[in-house]
């Protein structure tokens, strides 16, 4: 049960008065969960004026309320279904229609407003029932419904790893709704071989049996153009932005996926699917889902190495290198030497996605207590590829595809795809040499002190312009598709995200542009926050954090209560799956004991304080439990659903 508002109040204690106790040994990595002790409780009472960033930042998290609501007014109805066209496509499919309402659960997650995470929950339910009842006409396997058993009927990971951006993330919010603890389970069973009625895996040679997927198997057979673009649709009359990929007919849709067939045989896109996996091992810690996740990831480890370092891009049903692109390794739809044409210029376009697929290893990494092979991998593929750079035009350029004359599509610069989020991860000076300068990355090391306060405005000036781009719309749902809106979305959570948690933003479109498009990627953060008093996640209202500094052991964190009359409570995580165990705590000089995944602070009216962290980074298995409740069951007592009436009024 949770413990009484009382009793957290009563049990907080000083930080001095903990100063006589040792530092305790840290934990053997990966133990398995328990029962959470009660953390070390902290008191600040320091006085702070509130700095800008303090301020900014609060009021980055307030704009997103209104904004968000006025979004979620114009472009949905009371179903939470999206005022669109419904198509299936990799143009504007299922996996577009969710994206508008991306970042949601994440900003909730920081302590946004409780409005925050009822739209996206309505949303996502309207979601799954409007494409439930979606079907095609043409495209034979969607015609029962583009969904099924709440999940894409068969796509590829790109698009597949897209729609589960809002997903992969919602337990975060609310780990414990037993909707999204069923569904979480189902849909790694698509892909772990537990469900017999969706045999996408076969576990003799460790692959996922095609490019296109889902919850009713694998697709065996090539793909065709009507597979991709979905069923005729008139164009006519439709404002031309509309589709974000620019065709102005139907014809130029199919010849957009004319050359997008040899999708049989496994693809490094299909790693994407683990995070199925990885979310189902987080709710409940159930080895069977580690197990497979390490298995599958580990067989693509394997081929890397097999390959020359360079990660194929297809394996036959046999389990073999290129099996299914005539031996080629380089085969196969966005593969390494995937160059279709584009039907409006009459040019190739280069069109690899094996940046897609690093959210795998960097998964794996985190699942695995920091086993630096997973990284490793991508290390290699990074040095053999930079290996073959040349001058072009006076400059060095490395190159981004492969085909059957070698590599090509040199550009200037190295190949650093991936390279700022390997060294977040491992903080090992011989991974910063790798990575370019980042402003946020120069700010932690003491280069670029005005970086929080320009962010945190920039986040305001983004939130506004997208407000001011849904004034401006005058599309209609008749003449509006899933992706039409998507950039009017406006929820900006880079800067929070990297000020407050001390993390690196892996949404959609990425961290900068040397680092992948990931679709459904999860969180890697030094910090999470909680609001005990409120039972609820994200820092409580009027409190602030900037993170000032990470190192390999360390984090140093500014916390300040910009409320001047009201105490505030706050609990601490290590990591945004409590994956950090932090080891001491300090404060001017000061340090106290942890040994633990949490440390809650309450800070006096308008206190704050510096405080410096140590931790043993990837020392405890991920878990999505909140700080006050025991492991995750199917019992356990989570965030109380607001009901039907309550959500309508605030709607």
């Amino acid at each position: 049960m949770p413990m009484p508002r009382r009793q957290f109040l009563t049990q907080t204690t000083s930080l001095a008065t903990a100063l006589s106790a040792s530092l305790m040994a840290a934990p053997r990595a990966m133990a398995a969960p328990a029962t959470p002790a009660a953390p070390q409780k902290l008191t600040i009472t320091a006085p702070m004026a509130p700095p800008e960033w303090a301020l900014l930042q609060r009021a980055v998290l307030a704009a997103h309320t209104d904004a968000c609501e006025a979004f979620f007014r114009r472009y949905y109805d009371s179903n939470g279904f999206l005022l669109a066209r419904e198509r299936w496509g990799g143009d504007d499919g299922p996996d577009d229609a969710i994206e508008n309402v991306n970042d949601w659960p994440q900003l909730y997650a920081l302590g946004a407003d409780e409005r925050i995470r009822t739209m996206y929950e309505h949303a996502y339910e309207g979601h799954v029932r409007q494409y439930t009842l979606a079907k095609t006409t043409q495209v034979p396997f969607a015609r029962e419904g583009m969904y099924f058993r709440e999940f894409p009927v068969m796509m590829d990971w790109q698009h597949n790893g897209e729609g589960l951006t809002v997903f992969n993330n919602m337990g975060l919010g609310n780990p414990y709704s037993q909707a999204y603890r069923n569904r979480v389970r189902r849909f790694a069973g698509f892909y772990t071989g537990e469900d017999p009625s969706a045999p996408n895996y076969d576990k003799q040679h460790k692959i996922i049996k095609s490019m296109f997927n889902g919850s009713r198997g694998p697709l065996m057979r090539k793909a065709t153009a009507l597979d991709w673009a979905g069923d005729p649709v008139e164009l006519a009359g439709v404002d031309q932005n509309a589709l974000l990929h620019g065709e102005h007919d139907y014809d130029q849709m199919l010849a957009h996926f004319k050359d997008y067939t040899d999708t049989t045989g496994d693809t490094p896109l299909n790693l994407e699917s683990t995070g199925l996996a990885f979310n189902a091992y987080m709710l409940a810690g159930e080895e069977k889902y580690r197990s497979w996740m390490l298995e599958y990831v580990d067989a693509w480890v394997d081929r890397a190495r097999a390959n020359n370092d360079i990660i194929p891009t297809n394996i036959g049903y046999d389990g073999k290198i290129g099996g299914e692109a005539g031996g080629k390794w380089y085969g196969g739809v966005y593969g390494w030497a995937f160059s279709p044409v584009v039907p409006q210029t009459g040019q190739r376009q280069d069109r690899n996605r094996i940046g897609f697929t690093l959210s795998a290893f960097m998964n794996a990494y985190v699942i695995s207590g920091g086993n630096d092979k997973y990284l490793d991998v991508w290390r290699k593929m990074t040095d053999r590829i930079n290996a073959q750079a040349k001058t072009v035009n006076g400059k060095l350029s490395a190159p981004r595809m492969y085909g059957d004359n070698g590599w090509y599509s040199f550009q200037p610069g190295k190949w650093l795809l991936g390279a700022q989020d390997i060294y977040y991860l491992t903080m090992k000076p011989a991974d910063r040499a790798r990575m370019p300068d980042h402003p946020w990355i120069s700010y932690l090391e003491g280069k670029n002190p005005s970086y929080p306060v320009q962010a945190l405005r920039l986040a305001l000036e983004r939130i506004r312009n997208a407000h001011a781009a849904l004034l401006s719309d005058q599309s209609t749902p008749d003449t509006r598709f899933a992706d039409t809106v998507m950039d009017q979305n406006p929820a900006n959570i880079a800067a929070l995200v990297e000020l407050m948690q001390g993390g690196i933003y892996v949404g959609r479109p990425g961290w900068s542009r040397y680092s992948p498009n990931v679709g459904g990627a999860f969180q890697f953060v030094r910090l999470r926050y909680f609001d005990p008093l409120n039972r609820r996640p994200g820092l409580p209202e009027g409190v602030s954090a900037l993170v000032e500094g990470i190192t390999a052991d360390e984090t140093v964190v500014t916390l300040v209560n910009t409320n001047q009359s009201a105490n505030r409570t706050v609990t601490l995580q290590g990591g945004a799956y409590g994956e950090h165990q932090i080891l001491s705590v300090s404060s001017d000089g000061k340090t106290a004991p942890v040994n633990g995944r949490h440390v809650e602070v309450q800070l006096a009216p308008g206190a704050g304080a510096k405080l410096v962290l140590k931790m043993q980074r990837f020392a405890n298995p991920p878990r999505l439990d909140f700080p006050w409740a025991a492991p995750i069951t199917d019992s356990t007592e989570g965030l109380r659903t607001m009901t039907a009436e309550e959500r309508d009024a605030m709607l």
